[in-house]
């Protein structure tokens, strides 16, 4: 390649001296390194003359060839540069909850705006489709509730939500400042048979098992928007993270629980085997972003 700066600089300049003055080079450097390279691939490139130089037939094909892979080459390792230093790519995101507030629409939003040559593909799913997704490396990371460990899979715990309880403002719980479970163990649960009602449900089950009861819940195929608008209604109630708190849904409030059992851990899921740039930056980001709000919480 650098030859060719010779040969370029020569031919633009149509003079060794110039060529020379432009590269910050002697003349006779310049001079003997294109002899050199005419030598190795036996083509003169330039006729040469008292008043300077100037490309010969051969050598007017040869840059007429060579140019345009020059130029592919240079585009290639802009490219490959840029990805390396993580200013375009692509990560795809998993997610089963909300994006209406907390840490994981912050966290969206200020990489987007960190870093806008990166495209970050957000998909809802399950848990199980997830990672599948994941071993499969048709997906770069998710978010889940939970901190346990998985196979095959690397586990970092980022954030915690506080669970709320979703009610209607006409049902007599609705005043409270907060709820505890031994005021629900009697409620009528109602829960989306898609992502993540199914979680929801194992969550009101494992909770009210706590006081020695069994849940009244029924399962709903609907999207969770939908159930939420089932609350307001009358239909029964439900379970949200704090993430929901950022909505506004008419004739419907979101009460906290107070317990410390009701504080869940949001970890993120990805392959060890993953070679993508962009995931390593993001992945970096919502450690720095995790590590900001708690300063925050502790100040």
């Amino acid at each position: 390649m650098r030859p060719l700066r010779y040969v370029l600089a020569a031919s633009e300049q149509t003079s060794f001296s110039a060529a020379a003055d432009a590269l910050g080079m002697k003349v006779s450097s310049v001079s003997r390194r294109v002899r050199n390279f005419e030598d190795a691939i036996g083509i003169s490139l330039f006729e040469r003359t008292p008043s300077g130089v100037r490309l010969t037939d051969g050598g007017r094909r040869f840059l007429d060839d060579i140019v345009p892979v020059l130029q592919m080459a240079e585009a290639i390792l802009q490219r490959a540069g840029a990805a390396g230093r993580v200013e375009e790519g692509t990560v795809r995101v998993g997610i089963i909850t909300t994006l209406a507030g907390g840490f994981l629409r912050e966290l969206i939003s200020s990489y987007r705006q960190c870093y806008p040559g990166v495209a970050l593909v957000i998909l809802d799913g399950g848990r199980r489709d997830h990672l599948r997704a994941i071993r499969s490396r048709q997906l770069d990371v998710a978010f889940f509730t939970g901190n346990a460990p998985l196979a095959g899979c690397e586990v970092e715990e980022f954030w915690h939500e506080r669970v709320h309880v979703a009610i209607a403002v006409r049902h007599p719980l609705a005043a409270s400042n907060s709820l505890d479970w031994p005021q629900l163990r009697e409620e009528h649960f109602i829960v989306s048979a898609l992502e993540p009602g199914p979680e929801v449900h194992d969550y009101i089950v494992r909770r009210v098992a706590d006081y020695s009861s069994y849940p009244d819940v029924t399962y709903h195929h609907v999207t969770e928007e939908t159930l939420m608008h089932m609350v307001a209604i009358g239909e029964g109630i439900t379970l949200v993270s704090e993430g929901w708190t950022s909505m506004v849904y008419p004739d419907l409030v979101l009460c906290p629980l107070t317990a410390r059992e009701d504080i869940v851990p949001f970890s993120a899921v990805w392959s060890p085997a993953s070679d993508n740039p962009a995931l390593r930056r993001f992945l970096s980001f919502a450690r720095e972003l995790a590590a900001r709000r708690r300063a925050r919480r502790n100040q």
